[in-house]
Order: structure tokens, then sequence, then C-alpha cells
């Protein structure tokens, strides 16, 4: 890994486990083992580097997203993969953590990779249950949008309770519970 692969990764870690404000340019030096010189060629700053750390999370996350979501079988069943991707439920998510950072929701620019992830990820997952009401696998009744909205709502939730329970097992009960709802409306 090069070096300026080295600081994005070493700024999305500490992102995850400190927030913005615990995330200084000397925990990042550390971190990715380059010099003040190293980060300050690469980026303008610390929000420079921020930005490109918190892009690179957000883009993780729809490319895991989207190989279970068009992976193989039936909508549902993408869907039911999606949910139950293995996950460090005690970690949480790197991404949704970053809704609870005040600094990151308060600069346009940091939150922008965040909103935009997570609104892909609401229409991605709505896109797979219209296909399975297309394919009649969903009742009509269903609303794909607002289904989609409410399981990223129960895997981002899922994880505040496990943390806050300290017990993994407190996220997989979200996921069988939004899961056992979607069961309502299969046909």
């Amino acid at each position: 890994m090069d070096t300026k692969e080295r600081l994005i990764e070493s700024t999305r870690e500490l992102l995850w486990e400190r927030g913005y404000v615990g995330t200084s340019p000397k925990a990042i030096q550390q971190r990715s083992g380059t010099g003040q010189g190293s980060m300050y060629h690469h980026f303008r700053g610390k929000p420079d580097l921020a930005l490109a750390a918190i892009s690179r999370s957000a883009e993780e996350l729809r490319a895991r997203a989207e190989s279970e979501l068009s992976g193989p079988g039936a909508p549902v069943q993408r869907v039911t993969a999606y949910l139950r991707r293995e996950r460090d439920a005690l970690r949480g998510c790197p991404v949704g953590r970053l809704t609870q950072d005040p600094d990151v929701m308060a600069d346009s620019a940091l939150r922008r990779p965040v909103e935009e992830a997570f609104a892909w990820l609401r229409t991605r997952i709505a896109g797979v249950l219209t296909e399975a009401r297309a394919n009649a696998e969903l009742d009509t009744a269903l609303d794909p949008a607002a289904t989609a909205t409410a399981l990223v709502a129960v895997l981002q939730g899922g994880y505040v309770l496990a943390r806050a329970a300290g017990d993994a097992d407190v996220y997989a009960q979200a996921v069988d519970g939004a899961l056992g709802l979607l069961a309502g409306h299969v046909r």
C-alpha cells in the first residue's frame, strides 16, 4: 500500500473508532507510519483527508451491498443475504457511525458522501423489492421505498442496540425481526 492509501485507510479506521474530533493529524500519521510532510503532500489538511476517507467508506458500503443485492437468487433471497451478511455488530457501521458525529454532520462536504451512500442504499433495496413485487414474490401492498428505508433503519438501529447491550445477538435479533416482518408479505 502506498503512502496515500495508508493515510486514507488509517483515517478511515480512526474516524470509525474515534470520530472526527478524536482523529488528529498526529494520530493519522502514527497509525499510517507517515510523516507530516507526506500527509500534506497528498492532502491539503485534515478535512481533505477525512473527505477521502469518508468517501472511501461510502464506496465500500455501496460495493459490499451491491455484491449481495445483485447476486444470485430471487429478490427476497438477495435482500436476505444482504441483511444477514456477516458484520461486526459491536463495532457498528463505519458510515452509520459518522451520522452521530456532529462535526461531520455540520460540514456539508463531509456529510455529502454519508447522505449519498444511504440514499443509494435505500433506492437500491427499493429496486430489488420492486423487482420482487413485479415477479409476484411479494404482495403488491408492500411499499418498496418505505420498506427499504425501514430495513436500512433496522440495520443501523441494530448496531446501536447491540453496542448499548454489549451483545452482538441483539443485532441478529433486529435482523431476524425485520425479515420476519418482510416474510409476512411473501407470496
